[in-house]
């Protein structure tokens, strides 16, 4: 398969997924079926759209287990169809009962595991070039904001099937505009200035979007790799939008780019040897997280498969610094504490929370006790607790639990990076949680539980008695959208964080919405809905964004 067609079909959100197998029946020295060049193209599509970023492109597993042809064919055709229709309730999507494969395709799938996977092409500085876009020069855009949108308060929206993202005016509840973007964009960042929106697709496209424009719109654009997930900008004081970084899936590397226009300045490869074997060296090792210091002029870049964390001093581009940081395997998400030196993450496949001090560089602690299984933080939640002082709090994919960690080794040094305290959450296969400085509400999702009234829900804390028990509330409900699967997903505040906002993630043919629910009463206060709103998953307020507020 030529680069072109490969590139093509290897796009796409994977759900963050928790397989397991022991408990399904085996079928020893299963048949290993013929696929049609049309077969494999189909499949290869619903494989990164839907498992790539879980299972790995070579399927090797991180988030996921591992679905190497020794492991699928031991299990068989029939064990594999069942699990991917019925899922799990570790965190394994429902993939068939929820009515988002159909069983002719859920058939293809346990048919293509059981066939070797195909290693896609390399994209180096020549394929980087040839696809970026310039489309409107530094020196011809707006010198002033050109439209009415209250920007800082502006979310931008994932609409992960149809490749774009809506640009929402938090004040109005309105659609200010829809930009074409990458397939199944996976995050939105700002920049430190707060005028430039990134995002970037599952298919590894980058794109920058001005937002002092009349109409917001793209003004560069670049393809990065084949697979991705990550990006971020420059924020240290005197390096304000001076670069931008990608981290690719496929191939394994980092890409910096100029922050005016996406020219590809320099890329690395994360290739190398994991902290667990000296002598294992790992050919897939994706970029996770990154997120910018605000103590130095530095990257940090999660490396899933080695559980190495980079921090890359962009100081001198052309000789670039890199300190690596032996952490733990299968690095994810993580998000700063509320004071933003202290990078928490969560290597959850190993079910731990690696904490790293920004101002030095270094590793403070693995935290592994108490840590719920295959924690799943998103950027996790910051808050003050009456007894442990500011805590730091994640869900998991694996289990119902909400954790909370101590951040303050100063006045609560006695609890600080430990687990203070785990309460009952919604449900496993929770993806994200959330609250804001001003609320005293805490949120988190749950929706890859295969549960319908748990994954059409959202669940919410008092941040003042976590001993009350969880309120669910049916978000799902309140949407009034008909038929589909429904999934509520990633609360996030605005900017005032007297409103968070939920997607009712739908089927891209059925309708899907936006509800807004009031922080303070918990009452629904606003439903957004628009043809325009296909698969709405993340939502990115600008503000909270610039500002690393969560």
């Amino acid at each position: 398969m030529n680069i072109k067609s490969f590139s093509s079909l290897t796009s796409g959100i994977a759900a963050l997924a928790v397989i397991t197998l022991s408990s399904v029946g085996t079928s020893f020295a299963a048949e290993v079926p013929k696929l049609s060049a049309a077969e494999q193209a189909q499949a290869n599509k619903i494989y990164f759209e839907r498992c790539a970023g879980c299972h790995g492109v070579l399927r090797k597993g991180a988030t996921g287990k591992p679905l190497t042809v020794d492991i699928t064919r031991e299990r068989g055709h029939e064990a594999l169809r069942d699990f991917i229709t019925y899922g799990s309730p570790a965190g394994m999507p429902n993939w068939g009962t929820s009515g988002d494969l159909s069983k002719k395709e859920i058939d293809l799938m346990a048919k293509y595991l059981l066939v070797e996977p195909q290693e896609p092409p390399k994209w180096g500085m020549k394929e980087m070039r040839d696809s970026w876009k310039l489309i409107v020069k530094p020196k011809d855009r707006p010198k002033k904001k050109l439209n009415n949108i209250n920007l800082e308060n502006a979310f931008s929206v994932t609409l992960r099937d149809a490749g774009k993202v809506a640009l929402i005016d938090g004040n109005t509840h309105k659609i200010a505009a829809v930009i074409k973007t990458g397939y199944a964009v996976h995050i939105s960042r700002m920049s430190a200035s707060g005028r430039y929106l990134f995002v970037i697709g599952r298919d590894a496209q980058v794109n920058m979007i001005d937002m002092w424009m009349k109409v917001p719109g793209n003004v560069a654009q670049i393809k990065v790799g084949i697979e991705a997930r990550s990006v971020e900008t420059s924020k240290f004081k005197g390096y304000e939008d001076k670069y931008a970084i990608a981290g690719s899936y496929w191939p394994p590397q980092f890409t910096i780019m100029d922050g005016d226009t996406l020219e590809p300045l320099k890329i690395a490869s994360t290739r190398g040897y994991t902290v667990d074997d000296p002598a294992e060296y790992h050919p897939e090792p994706r970029v996770a997280a990154i997120v910018a210091s605000h103590y130095k002029p530095e990257f940090i870049v999660n490396v899933k498969e080695t559980g190495k964390i980079l921090m890359i001093n962009y100081k001198d581009i052309n000789n670039l610094n890199i300190t690596t940081v032996a952490t733990e395997r299968f690095l994810h998400d993580g998000g700063f504490d509320s004071t933003k030196r202290y990078f928490l993450t969560a290597a959850n496949a190993r079910n731990t929370i690696v904490v790293i001090d920004t101002k030095t560089s270094k590793l403070v602690k693995l935290i592994r006790e108490g840590v719920n299984t295959t924690p799943h933080p998103g950027r996790g939640a910051n808050f003050v607790h009456p007894k442990f002082g500011p805590v730091w709090a994640t869900s998991g994919l694996g289990d119902d639990q909400v954790i909370l960690i101590g951040t303050d080794p100063v006045k609560h040094k006695q609890y600080a990076w430990k687990v203070v305290a785990s309460i009952d959450g919604l449900g496993g296969g929770s993806l994200f949680i959330k609250t804001h400085p001003k609320s005293k509400n805490l949120w988190v999702d749950a929706p890859l539980n295969s549960d319908e009234e748990i994954y059409q829900s959202i669940g919410v804390f008092d941040i003042n008695n976590l001993d009350k028990e969880i309120v669910s509330l049916p978000i799902a409900k309140w949407a009034n959208l008909g038929e589909g699967a429904k999934r509520v997903v990633q609360p996030e505040y605005n900017k005032a964080g007297d409103e968070v906002w939920f997607s009712v993630w739908n089927g891209a043919n059925q309708k899907s919405a936006i509800v807004v629910v009031d922080d303070k009463t918990r009452k629904l206060k606003k439903v957004i809905k628009d043809k325009r709103l296909v698969t709405p998953t993340g939502k990115f307020n600008v503000y909270n964004t610039m500002n690393d507020v969560y």
